[in-house]
């Protein structure tokens, strides 16, 4: 059910982490909390909240990340927000 979730910021990943990647591993987070690989219909809304959420969260930190010799972690304004 559960894959590794790769590191999203240099040097792990050598380009700049996508929205898509972003949301990847919000989705494999929220799915090995909840226990659920596909949650029924009635839990659908709260399920892909959470993945928005977290997804928000992960850009808001890469963002903010300060990566040593580097200055601010230089991101894209274009990730498609």
């Amino acid at each position: 059910m559960c894959r590794s979730i790769k590191t999203l910021r240099p040097p792990a990943l050598p380009e700049e982490a996508t929205e898509e990647d972003m949301r990847a591993a919000a989705l494999q987070y929220v799915r090995k909390v909840s226990g659920f690989r596909a949650p029924a219909a009635h839990n659908r809304e709260v399920f892909d909240r959470a993945v928005d959420e977290i997804t928000a969260a992960t850009m808001k930190l890469l963002d903010g990340l300060e990566i040593r010799g580097g200055g601010a972690a230089a991101r894209s304004a274009t990730v498609g927000r």
